[in-house]
């Protein structure tokens, strides 16, 4: 059980174009209990989630995230080959949605709190980066971490230290001291996921995500590469928002609200 008088970390596993079930868990936890972030010691994320602990972690509007990520399914949907096709640059869309979005200042606020999972390409060891000199390099790791090889091109975004997406070393990364709530779109081990509802025999573990082997996770494991209708997405982020919800309340929900009042 979450205890919320010892020190916690926040871990988001990568996850793609499900990310938009991270708009709905964090919806849910901004509005009954926000200290669950707001006090973390530490937020960690690989690829989407690493976009989505940069975005709580400056606390930037939720609906404006969600609707630009909305528009980069749309947009993917638009073509046959979907996020594959050439006139399609998904790196591109978020790079241009976090120049608009991010503080002159995001650097200074999120250097000690926010950490992301990267992959170093010459050697795949995965580094964890905690701090940044300036906002154009705290985007440049954002946009590392997200740079899925050959599904996102060939050559690495920033080709002078070549680091690609952090899950593909370590894509639910952990605090070493202290604990970590893991949150995953996937059903499966993490602290807070979906629950299978459907048969399931087997595991298997992405680089730290536990991901059961059953029909509902093979669907959201193709719309983490190919995004679905504007209404399933919208589903996703209601289930989102309801996992969070079972989350707070198996964890004791009523004494978390009965400790913010002391």
């Amino acid at each position: 059980m979450f205890d919320p008088n010892k020190e916690w970390s926040i871990s988001f596993a990568g996850c793609g174009f499900m990310g938009i079930y991270y708009v709905g868990v964090i919806s849910c936890i901004l509005e009954r209990f926000p200290r669950f972030i707001r006090d973390a010691a530490k937020i960690y994320g690989a690829s989407a989630g690493a976009l989505m602990a940069a975005i709580i972690t400056l606390g930037i509007p939720l609906d404006k995230c969600c609707s630009d990520l909305m528009r980069m399914a749309k947009e993917a949907r638009k073509h046959k080959l979907g996020p594959l096709h050439p006139a399609y640059n998904l790196l591109q869309l978020v790079q241009e949605s976090l120049l608009e979005k991010l503080p002159e200042d995001a650097h200074l606020r999120v250097s000690g709190k926010l950490s992301l999972s990267l992959t170093r390409v010459s050697d795949g060891r995965n580094l964890l980066v905690s701090q940044f000199d300036s906002r154009e390099e705290l985007i440049q790791a954002l946009i590392c971490s997200c740079f899925v090889p050959l599904y996102c091109g060939v050559v690495p975004f920033n080709p002078s230290q070549y680091y690609v997406d952090g899950a593909v070393s370590d894509n639910l990364p952990r605090c070493q001291l202290g604990r970590t709530i893991t949150i995953s779109p996937y059903a499966g081990e993490s602290d807070l996921c979906p629950r299978a509802s459907t048969l399931t025999f087997h595991e298997v573990r992405f680089n730290n995500v536990s991901i059961q082997l059953n029909s509902e996770n093979l669907y959201r494991v193709t719309s983490t590469f190919f995004p679905p209708e504007a209404e399933a997405m919208a589903e996703i982020c209601q289930n989102g928002y309801m996992d969070a919800l079972r989350f707070l309340q198996e964890n004791g929900e009523d004494s978390f609200l009965v400790f913010l009042q002391r």
